[in-house]
């Protein structure tokens, strides 16, 4: 493709970045400007200048950008070769090119949460550590930010370092030890052992850096501290750096993403030019105008416009519900009037939700609507029982030191190895200082173990030697094997679970797409499915309205979007409000969630809603407050859990109804709407969140134990403070905020509150 080609189309920005060639660079890309057009047209480019394809690199999140760049440089007619891959794929890959001077066995096995889990509670039994005094998902989490700030077992320090840190170091060296028994990696150990492995190997840094003399990063904001190091040890040859970027989109912190890295960058890189995409060709101008006056409240950020290039569209909207249901109800209404009114197929429209527990009702009214749906968290599948069945004997065949795998299928289906019979071969692991493999494949005797145990062990070992065998085939028929051979089949048909062998099969049939795309055998099948995100199982073509939580959004567009809980507690939630950058970072993600749509968008929030068993009043997000560029649709009378006019009824009653019980302006309820108002929409102000105030009254305050700004325990939520004190229909109520995170709403008499002096 001619150089001339490669840039037909582009803006003079766009056109600035593709032909930088040497050197840094910094692209701020605001969302919807086509940064994926620019790094792929970069790459052409420089090809097109003579670089050789297998001296680019580029990074990025997610497999599915990572083909979709492949696929549009192929369509481009642009010679293959170039790497292009996400940080984890490329990690895996080189630790497995490189594992024998990094100290790892070529055949490591990458564990998923399940797989974690495991690992950890097999390293509490072997070290004696109490596997329930801490969550484990706790536990991990910890070990997972130790490992993001490439802090091993021995080298935990720093700030943050606090006695659970401390208690937790333990749980970590046990964990880690299993890890490497095993042949195990956890995804961030894939980014922790390339960091670590590159700091301390400078000429393998030097070599990586010679054979990716153009290194092409996307999504800057979101890189970890060792997503970080692995760049810069490949770039500092050669300082040929190309990263694409927006901190207003950085939304991964409690997952170690650091701001500071594309904050910092001219910083690191004091030669690096800077060009900002400005141009938005997703969204329209009234999307823009209200996602621009809300990311400006942010002060850590790089300063651009969103500017539009499509045409006119709609005011995004602001929904107010009484609760869950009716706001479930009033996304199923939405739908209805997109699907039929605006005319775009159900594929076209996508709900979000900051958690994925708030999804339960909205799935309560999209079944009973009979909406088709689905639920953006595609890795689940993998995650099954009967397909980790299935792939832990896939796993145990390429990698037999897995014993997280050994353990979960020695004895299922069950063939008579039990706990006792385990046991026995564990303790002989121990001593003999051999895997369990080892152990139940070699010739050692089996201390403690009869006859009878010792030949179902050996019938087990039969059965795995046999699947072995077929291991130069093709997965698919790998896979089935094992379906069969192992008596999982049988077991599940026997058990008339339909559903289970539909899932197997699922599995055998992706596996039988592997084969026909893919030379590589069982080990890359595996390395694949492991590296595989909630966003690369997104069906675009499914037909059916998708649900997600708005991290799982990132990335995403439609023309139609809707966002749900639009309250403080939810968004921002209720663990970020203790720190300026918290807040900071779930405004970001509002951001996105806003930016993912296309023509239409509303937002939706519940007065009311159960959250745990816990049923909670609400006030609007802090988030829309004096936030300029939404219609307001909200009745003047209650609905939902309280009764009352629905918010569809409302709607349908026309303009009349408008006047008598509300307005869609600014919670202005006088008077009905006019085009010229609906076209100029005036800043959120909330007054339905001032309530009744016990300071009305003078002197109460100094007499009434739970005035406002009073300090209460409860006996299971612990202390907090009174917000508002108000009688409803004479009972007295008052709203607390609990120093544990929630706000709640609680009858005084039977609250069970104290006053408290702490």
């Amino acid at each position: 493709m001619k150089a001339e080609e490669i840039l037909e189309d582009l803006t003079e920005a766009q056109k600035e970045a593709v032909t930088h060639k040497d050197g840094p660079m910094l692209v701020v890309a605001g969302p919807g400007s086509g940064k994926t057009r620019v790094i792929t047209r970069r790459v052409a480019w420089l090809i097109s200048q003579g670089i050789s394809p297998a001296n680019i690199l580029g990074l990025t999140f997610t497999n599915k950008a990572a083909e979709e760049m492949r696929t549009r440089l192929a369509g481009m007619g642009v010679a293959a070769g170039a790497t292009l891959s996400t940080f984890h794929s490329l990690c895996a890959r080189l630790l497995r090119e490189f594992a024998v001077p990094a100290g790892l066995k070529p055949s490591f096995t990458i564990y998923d949460e399940t797989d974690r889990k495991s690992a950890l509670r097999e390293a509490c039994r072997v070290s004696g550590l109490d596997f329930q005094l801490f969550p484990p998902a706790r536990v991990l989490r910890r070990i997972s930010r130790f490992k993001n700030q490439l802090q091993t077992p021995e080298n935990i320090s720093g700030q943050g370092f606090d006695l659970l840190s401390k208690v937790i170091q333990d749980y970590y060296q046990a964990y880690q030890k299993q890890l490497d028994r095993s042949a195990g990696l956890d995804f961030d150990d894939l980014l922790m052992r390339m960091a670590l492995f590159l700091d301390k190997n400078k000429g393998l840094a030097g070599e990586l850096s010679h054979r990716y003399r153009y290194i092409l990063v996307d999504e800057y904001q979101d890189t970890n501290a060792c997503q970080y190091r692995i760049a810069r040890r490949l770039a500092e040859k050669h300082s040929n750096f190309f990263v694409t970027g927006d901190p207003d989109q950085s939304i991964y912190g409690w997952r170690g993403a650091d701001i500071s890295n594309i904050l910092a960058f001219e910083k690191d890189w004091p030669q690096a030019s800077v060009v900002r995409l400005e141009f938005n060709f997703r969204s329209t101008p009234q999307v823009l105008n209200l996602a621009d006056h809300l990311i400006k409240a942010n002060l850590h950020r790089k300063e651009k416009r969103l500017i539009p290039r499509r045409g006119e569209g709609t005011i995004p909207r602001l929904y107010e519900y009484g609760d869950e249901s009716s706001e479930a109800q009033g996304a199923v209404d939405w739908i209805l009037e997109m699907h039929g009114g605006e005319k775009l197929e159900y594929r076209e429209l996508a709900i979000f939700y900051r958690t994925n527990a708030m999804s339960r009702a909205l799935e309560e009214a999209l079944y009973s609507a009979r909406i088709p749906y689905q639920i953006v968290r595609g890795v689940e599948f993998y995650r099954r029982k009967e397909v980790k069945d299935v792939l832990a004997y896939l796993r145990i065949l390429v990698n037999p030191s897995d014993e997280v795998s050994l353990l979960r299928i020695i004895n299922r289906p069950a063939r008579g190895i039990g706990a006792a019979t385990i046991q026995a071969v564990r303790e002989q692991s121990a001593s003999s200082g051999s895997d369990l493999w080892a152990v139940l494949s070699g010739n050692e005797s089996i201390p403690g173990l009869g006859t009878a145990a010792v030949k179902r062990l050996k019938v087990f070992v039969g059965l795995m030697k046999e699947l072995e065998a077929l291991m130069s085939g093709k997965v698919a028929d790998i896979l089935r094997a094992i379906f069969v051979k192992s008596g999982l089949k049988e077991l599940l048909e026997a058990e008339r679970n339909e559903d289970a062998v539909d899932n197997v099969l699922e599995l055998i049939g992706s596996a039988g797409r592997f084969d026909e795309e893919e030379s590589a055998g069982p080990e890359e099948y595996l390395r694949q499915l492991a590296l595989l995100g909630d966003p690369d199982t997104f069906d675009r073509e499914a037909g059916s309205v998708s649900l997600m939580t708005l991290h799982a959004a990132k990335g995403l567009e439609f023309p139609a979007v809707r966002i749900v809980g639009v309250e403080d507690g939810i968004i921002p939630h209720e663990r970020s409000q203790a720190s300026a950058s918290g807040l900071e970072e779930e405004r970001r993600l509002l951001f996105v969630g806003i930016t993912r749509a296309e023509k239409f968008l509303c937002l939706s929030l519940a007065r009311c809603r159960t959250v745990n068993g816990l049923t909670r009043d609400n006030s609007p997000s802090r988030f829309l407050i004096g936030l300029e560029g939404l219609e307001i649709v909200r009745p003047a009378v209650n609905f939902g859990r309280t009764g009352g006019l629905s918010e569809k009824s409302f709607l349908a009653a026309g303009k009349g109804a408008s006047a008598a019980f509300g307005r869609r302006d600014a919670f202005n309820t006088e008077g009905a709407v006019s085009a010229e108002e609906r076209r100029a929409p005036k800043p959120i102000t909330l007054p339905f969140d001032q309530l009744p105030s016990n300071k009305d009254t003078p002197g109460q305050e100094d007499r009434y134990p739970f005035a406002e700004g009073k300090r209460v325990h409860h006996p299971t939520l612990g202390p907090g403070r009174v917000d508002k004190f108000f009688t409803t229909d004479s009972v007295e109520r008052v709203i607390v905020k609990f120093d544990s995170g929630p706000r709640l709403n609680m009858d005084i008499k039977l609250a069970n509150l104290r006053p408290s002096r702490d």
